[in-house]
C-alpha cells in the first residue's frame, strides 16, 4: 500500500472500514499529501504485519481527527515522521 493515496490532495473522505489489510507490510507514503482530508478512521486496519510506516500521514495538514485504535506496531521498524506535518490534528485515538 505504499503510496497508495499520497497526493491526493482533493481528498476530504475515505470510508476505508472493510479494507482487508492483513498481508500489508508497507504503509508507506500511505495518505502523504492528502492535504483535505480532514477525518480519518482506520481502527479496523489490520496491521500486525506492517514494518514501514514513514511518512504515512505526512503532509496531511488538514487532518483533524484519527483513529488508530487498534493499530498493532510491533513489527514495525520504521516511523519516521510518520506525522510530519499534521499540525491541525486535534484528536488522535
Amino acid at each position: 500500500m505504499k503510496g497508495m493515496f499520497e497526493k491526493c490532495s482533493s481528498l476530504k473522505n475515505i470510508d476505508l472500514n472493510n479494507f482487508y489489510t492483513k498481508n500489508v507490510n508497507d504503509m508507506r507514503k500511505m495518505f502523504a499529501g492528502c492535504a483535505n482530508l480532514d477525518n480519518l478512521d482506520l481502527k479496523n486496519f489490520d496491521t500486525k504485519n506492517v514494518t514501514n510506516m514513514s511518512e504515512m500521514f505526512s503532509g496531511c495538514s488538514g487532518l483533524k481527527k484519527m483513529n488508530l485504535n487498534n493499530f498493532d506496531t510491533k513489527n514495525v521498524t520504521n516511523m519516521s515522521e510518520m506525522f510530519s506535518g499534521c499540525a491541525n490534528l486535534e484528536n488522535l485515538d
